[in-house]
């Protein structure tokens, strides 16, 4: 690829259903590059594929696994991503497979093809980034990570629109002064993500919206993309100015587009690729180990960002005070944390839940049914169930030479937000 072997590689690696890519950077400041499947050429889609080869336990991955697929030579496992995420066994001649470490053998294979630019074992850094992100999808990366050697406290994990707002961030402020639209075609369905700055507050707060037109949704217009995408991308810009437009997705190549670019084209400037996501992804893991001034002057609330701040009021050396349990701003799926404390003249506490915006706080009252004692010590994890919903697992521990452990938990969930 022309670039030199370096000691350091911060990645960002766009893990898809289909295909997956592998974006990188030298350091926390350099530029970002996206690996080529073709020396010399812009073909960066992996297949998210392995193929057994009959009979034998060796396995290909990617085109490789395609290439011996098509040639009879063995099966080919594709869907690696959902089948993981099913979490069903895979049977292959016969033979049951795990599906996440099927997920993880492929991605292994494919972080190997780093040794075009250094040594996968140099890996500083790296920020994955999916469609979309939640508790199971987290649990699914953290057994694929955990199989890699990887150092787990410099891997990190994103949504495909906070990799797009990473990516918006790092390029020149004349293309995202006013709205920013991205068009991402997947099999006859357009997914929009509309970036939008609030730049009365600071810092900047901005803001991603996410919409999903079906093709199937336009009657009359069947085997007309060009006209069906142009409706599209009206209802897209809406009547507020749009600075410029992006255009991804293997869906979008070839000759039909016409009349819709015609359209995006006037008073904007528009952009076709397919590796935004993978770049994004890698500058959020460069924003992550060396904040920018763009970095520290925005803050993204997307729908994967909590918006709470919530903690619990306690007595530390005798004065009372104030303990943060999770902070808003966070991913809400990365948002967890663990503590002791002591319960003193009853069996409740209080959280306090304290949104951002938009929303009054409350108070929720935890209370352990049949806790034993009139003081107790308690082991409790907090984490995010959902983006709206907060679970506390708490744990008896007894109290010293005082009372046993009585092994009773308890589980609550929270709504931290008021139901409209």
């Amino acid at each position: 690829m022309g670039i030199l072997h370096s000691d350091k590689l911060i990645v960002g690696y766009d893990l898809g259903n289909r295909f997956s890519q592998i974006s990188f950077a030298l350091s926390e400041t350099g530029d970002v590059e996206t690996l080529s499947m073709v020396a010399g050429s812009q073909n960066y889609n992996i297949p998210t594929v392995l193929c057994k080869r009959y009979g034998a336990n060796q396995w290909f991955f990617g085109r490789e696994a395609l290439r011996y697929a098509e040639e009879e030579q063995g099966v080919l496992v594709e869907n690696l991503l959902e089948l993981a995420l099913d979490g069903e066994p895979v049977i292959i001649e016969g033979e049951t497979f795990n599906p996440v470490a099927l997920l993880a053998l492929f991605f292994k294979r494919s972080l190997g093809l780093l040794s075009s630019v250094g040594s996968p074992d140099k890996v500083t850094a790296i920020m994955i980034t999916c469609p979309t992100m939640d508790r199971r999808m987290m649990d699914v990366l953290g057994e694929v990570v955990d199989g890699l050697n990887l150092k787990s406290d410099r891997v990190f994990y994103q949504s495909h629109t906070e990799s797009f707002y990473d990516y918006m961030i790092h390029q020149p402020k004349e293309l995202w002064t006013q709205r920013v639209l991205l068009f991402h075609y997947r099999e006859k369905d357009v997914k929009t993500y509309c970036m939008e700055c609030n730049r009365r507050t600071t810092p900047v707060v901005t803001f991603v919206e996410e919409q999903e037109f079906l093709f199937t949704e336009y009657p009359g217009l069947e085997n007309q993309d060009d006209e069906v995408f142009g409706e599209i991308a009206r209802k897209a810009c809406g009547e507020e100015l749009v600075s410029c437009a992006f255009l991804i997705g293997d869906g979008f190549a070839g000759e039909w587009l016409k009349e819709s670019l015609r359209f995006l084209c006037q008073g904007r400037r528009v952009f076709q690729g397919n590796n935004l996501f993978s770049k994004g992804a890698c500058h959020g893991m460069q924003e992550r180990l060396q904040e920018t001034e763009e970095g520290k002057s925005h803050v993204f609330l997307g729908k994967d960002k909590l918006k709470a701040n919530i903690g619990m009021k306690i007595l530390r050396n005798g004065q009372d005070s104030y303990y943060a349990l999770l902070d808003a701003g966070g991913n809400w799926y990365e948002a967890e944390t663990e503590m002791e404390f002591y319960l003193q003249d009853g069996n409740s506490f209080e959280v306090m839940i304290t949104p951002l915006i938009g929303k009054n706080a409350k108070t929720a009252v935890i209370t352990l049914e049949d806790l034993p004692g009139n003081i107790a010590r308690l082991y409790m994890k907090v984490y995010m169930e959902s983006e709206s919903k907060m679970t506390l697992e708490i744990t008896d521990l007894g109290f010293g030479e005082f009372r046993l452990p009585s092994e009773k938990s308890w589980t609550e969930s929270v709504d931290i937000y008021e139901k409209e």
